[in-house]
């Protein structure tokens, strides 16, 4: 099963909760009176509530008919790094000057975890995606999100682009707020599967195509089995010594990197696929 906020038409002001167990249609929750996708996610037995909320009589609305929204409200996001091999070692190559802080952090009990973005900065499928005008590297990162809520729980399981700027990481290791953290930066959606274990979401893949006048100049693919950390590691680090009312939303890492010699552009559409999720397909802008 999987959630979603949704929109019906310019017309509308107010997002719905939507839920959907195939590519085609979605159930409009907000006429049994679900009005917050966190409420959903913050209550007890969401499998078995979703399953009961199925059996009413609601609308079900055409997935090509709505505007799919990022499924966060107020939930903050955050991103771990250097959770996979690939990442570690595209992250040393890029910097001389760091390069021993990744190869530590891969290998310690302590992951890196770093603030990407409040939720109303968060893109939704659809929307612009950002490179930095000041910087000459830019790469998008397909991610695994993990969706906690305010208790630590991880809940269910959405798609993460962590856009990155990484000549700007490479100069200096500080200077990574700036890398990752600025206008739209973070992309999410745009759908949260839930009912998923961590065992059957390992099995999943991801897969990123970048295009490029319409065709495709990079693809790639990895293996969310490939994620070194458990989830609930993760999650538990996150919420250590921090708190957060309404849950949050934890990036995981990446295990796709684009050639060293690849750069986004204006124009270019990132299309993320998670088998068991979905697609977040986003165009490209400088900002």
């Amino acid at each position: 099963m999987k959630l979603c906020r949704f929109k019906t038409g310019p017309a509308c002001h107010h997002a719905r909760i939507g839920l959907t167990t195939d590519d085609a249609t979605v159930l409009d929750l907000s006429a049994a009176g679900v009005k917050s996708l966190t409420a959903l996610l913050e209550g007890d037995n969401l499998v078995a509530v979703l399953q009961a909320l199925m059996t009413l009589p609601m609308p079900r609305l055409p997935l090509a008919e709505v505007t799919l929204l990022a499924p966060v409200e107020q939930q903050e996001v955050w991103a771990a790094g250097v959770t996979y091999l690939r990442s570690k070692k595209a992250r040393m190559d890029e910097s001389e000057f760091s390069a021993s802080a990744y190869d530590r952090v891969y290998d310690a009990e302590r992951p890196e975890i770093f603030f990407k973005s409040l939720p109303e900065k968060v893109v939704a499928t659809g929307g612009d995606v950002g490179i930095r005008k000041d910087a000459k590297w830019n790469v998008p990162e397909p991610e695994l999100a993990l969706v906690c809520n305010s208790r630590g729980k991880v809940v269910g399981h959405t798609i993460g682009n962590d856009m990155s700027s990484r000549d700007i990481e490479g100069e200096n290791l500080l200077y990574l707020p700036q890398a990752k953290t600025y206008l739209k930066s973070c992309a999410v959606g745009p759908f949260i599967t839930v009912g998923a274990s961590e065992a059957e979401a390992r099995g999943w893949t991801i897969g990123v195509e970048i295009l490029r006048g319409g065709q495709a100049v990079f693809s790639g693919e990895t293996s969310v089995g490939q994620i070194k950390r458990t989830f609930d590691s993760l999650a538990e680090f996150l919420f250590r010594s921090q708190s957060f009312p309404h849950g949050a939303v934890l990036l995981t890492g990446t295990g796709v990197v684009p050639p060293d010699n690849f750069t986004l552009a204006a124009g270019d559409r990132v299309r993320i696929r998670i088998s068991g999720i979905g697609t977040l397909e986003n165009p490209v802008a400088v900002v």
